[in-house]
């Protein structure tokens, strides 16, 4: 098994990714978006639940970029284009991407501007992982003026560590993870 090439502030831990997904609700022949790709582990794992998953990989960061392209190649991730650039502004071209079924959005630069975008594209459900409250306030405020919040969840996960022969519990930061679905 291929090691996830990492880049600053990833990848996504294990735990985080597998109760994302589970939120998000992916279906065979989905269009995902994985806004603020990073490793691409998101994306990674998407595509293990879901078969012939479009992925659209999004991120502004050069290093993000070749981290998730050298880890699609070493993972056998196929159907995927990845994009450079303001999510904002490539989820907003209909050239790019016409649609989208459901979305991760690991970067939380212009938020609100994203979460209207992907609703404009009718995902039917989007998941949004933070850190930091402001952003976990913000994200609420714009899916809640979108018709689209659904619940956040607040994750905390500590992994065992060896202390003096014996184990203990090492915490990790915890996550935020803020759910949007379309209303029915």
């Amino acid at each position: 098994m291929s090691e996830i090439v990492s880049v600053s502030g990833g990848p996504t831990k294990p735990e985080i990714i597998a109760v994302s997904l589970s939120k998000l609700g992916l279906k065979d022949g989905d269009r995902f978006a994985d806004v603020g790709c990073g490793t691409g582990s998101v994306s990674i794992e998407a595509a293990r639940i879901a078969r012939n998953l479009t992925i659209y990989a999004i991120d502004a960061r050069k290093e993000a970029l070749l981290a998730t392209e050298t880890n699609f190649k070493n993972f056998g991730i196929e159907n995927a284009r990845i994009l450079a650039g303001e999510a904002s502004d490539i989820l907003g071209s209909e050239k790019t991407i016409d649609s989208i079924d459901c979305a991760f959005v690991g970067g939380t630069k212009n938020i609100g501007s994203i979460l209207a975008k992907l609703v404009e594209k009718k995902a039917r459900s989007i998941v949004v992982n933070a850190v930091r409250i402001e952003t976990v306030v913000r994200t609420i405020e714009a899916m809640k003026s979108l018709d689209i919040f659904d619940e956040v969840i607040h994750v905390a996960v500590s992994r065992s560590s060896p202390i003096a022969g014996e184990t203990m519990f090492k915490p990790e930061n915890p996550v935020y993870i803020v759910v949007g679905k379309k209303q029915s």
